[in-house]
């Protein structure tokens, strides 16, 4: 951008999650100024924040990022559940809730996630729309400090952590769930690490040191970022690593931690069957599922499920095109959009497409998707009754019940819903206790079991009597 116009004030209208100073543009004159437009359910949106976290340790004197949420969904018109994003995606900037877009129109912006970079004059220098954009905007941060050093404009001196912290909790943020004869693992994803429990909560082992990080090693020596879907196999607990772009192997013999596939960095690849699969860059898988010697992994950033083939070390695209969309079809002429879950009901697959608001159904024989509930990307609600009238709001669990019935974690709604398969009826189960954005399930032992995420606890329903009890997470 050549001729630079001056950036437009944050209005005071803006909604402040995460600090009871909010910052002004006029005082920040002297830095460089970046405001990241983002919303909380967009996996493009998360993938852009390591990015944030990168500029803002190497420009930490001169730099200043301010974050602009702005909602897709009814949901995230509160600012409750955005605070509760910005712990979990550990974010020490400032935030600001505008769910009137007023921003949005301010600046001309049209995407999620879209970077303001602002320079220290208070002009704005560029508008980087997208992911992948660190190399660009690292390089035209520099330029603007420069230009302002030159000028004897820039003002040298830290910038302000925003923190309006989580209580101190045993679990921070648990996001899935797998549950085994006597055990039950939980993706304990803000503490960086899966838990191998008793049903009754007390903790057996844990995998992940609690750092974020990506290595291999035994059970607390290993490193996890984020860690997301599970899934249980022969005598082996596999991990999708979403903040690492991977998928983790736990023996659970040895407790010894290795990776499957991806490269520990985000990227998308096409998968290749002649290349091993741990040098296949792939964006944020959320979810795994295991069938015979098969693993088939939701990789969300990819709009799209992939096949492992465990014997052969093979790994395939099984649907999805690629593109955002909410596409019925064949394997790749099918369009997903941000597949968040998945579970095995016979000879198909159950996909939680969240960014469509939508269950699908991918039948293995012939790779068909079809759509269950849903309508379109911009088509959700909160309603049960037929197929074709139900609707829900970013649901990121599903679980299958051999009987025909799918449990969904219908996140947005924070509620649990019902699918019957053969009838398309929907109802929401009338729980007597209160739901935080659940975002796993798991059924076994009589009862379902909800990670009720953003109220950091895991919670089992007795699928007879309907009583609810939270499990006590101790050593």
């Amino acid at each position: 951008m050549n001729a630079r116009i001056a950036a437009p004030e944050l209005p005071p209208a803006l909604d402040w999650v995460n600090t009871d100073a909010p910052p002004t543009l006029a005082a920040l004159r002297g830095r460089v100024t970046v405001l990241n437009f983002w919303t909380f359910d967009c996996v493009n949106c998360r993938n852009v924040l390591p990015d944030l976290r990168y500029l803002e340790n190497k420009y930490h004197d001169g730099v200043s990022i301010i974050g602009v949420h702005t909602p897709k969904f009814e949901y995230q018109r509160h600012s409750e559940p955005v605070l509760k994003a910005v712990n979990r995606n550990h974010i020490r900037h400032a935030v600001a809730n505008d769910p009137d877009y007023l921003m949005w129109q301010a600046y001309g912006v049209d995407a999620w996630p879209t970077l303001a970079v602002i320079d220290a004059r208070g002009q704005l220098a560029a508008l980087l729309p997208g992911e992948g954009r660190r190399q660009e905007a690292d390089a035209l941060i520099a330029h603007l400090l420069d230009e302002a050093a030159a000028q004897d404009a820039r003002v040298y001196e830290s910038g302000v952590v925003a923190l309006r912290p989580e209580p101190v909790t045993p679990l921070r943020f648990p996001s899935r769930l797998v549950l085994g004869e006597s055990s039950l693992w939980i993706s304990d994803s803000g503490h960086n690490r899966v838990l191998e429990c008793t049903h009754d909560g007390r903790i057996q082992r844990q995998f992940g040191s609690g750092n974020p990080g990506y290595w291999d090693g035994r059970a607390r020596e290993a490193g996890f970022t984020d860690p997301q879907g599970l899934a249980l196999g022969k005598d082996v607990l596999y991990v999708a690593d979403a903040g690492n772009h991977a998928v983790r192997r736990v023996r659970l013999l040895s407790g010894n931690v290795d990776t499957v596939a991806g490269t520990g960095v985000a990227g998308h690849d096409l998968t290749n069957e002649n290349l091993d699969p741990v040098k296949v860059a792939m964006s944020a898988p959320a979810d795994v599922a295991v069938l015979g010697d098969i693993l088939y992994i939701a990789v969300s950033g990819q709009n799209q499920i992939w096949q492992l083939d465990l014997v052969r070390n093979k790994l395939v695209v099984l649907a999805g095109s690629g593109q955002l969309g909410l596409t019925d079809g064949v394997g790749v002429t099918a369009s997903l959009a941000q597949p968040s879950s998945l579970s095995v009901i016979g000879q198909q697959l159950v996909v939680a497409d969240a960014a469509s608001s939508s269950v699908r159904l991918l039948r293995l024989l012939d790779n068909r998707v079809s759509t269950l509930v849903g309508t379109g990307l911009y088509d959700f609600g909160d309603a049960g009754g037929k197929r074709e009238d139900a609707r829900l709001q970013h649901p990121l669990a599903v679980c299958g019940d051999p009987r025909g019935l799918i449990f969904v974690a219908d996140s947005f709604n924070s509620k649990i819903k019902a699918i019957n398969m053969r009838s398309g009826e929907v109802r929401a189960l009338n729980l007597p206790y209160r739901l935080q954005e659940p975002a796993g399930l798991a059924l076994g032992a009589g009862a379902l079991w909800v990670a009720n995420t953003n109220a950091h606890e895991i919670v089992r329903v007795d699928l007879s009597s309907g009583q609810i009890r939270r499990l006590t997470i101790s050593e």
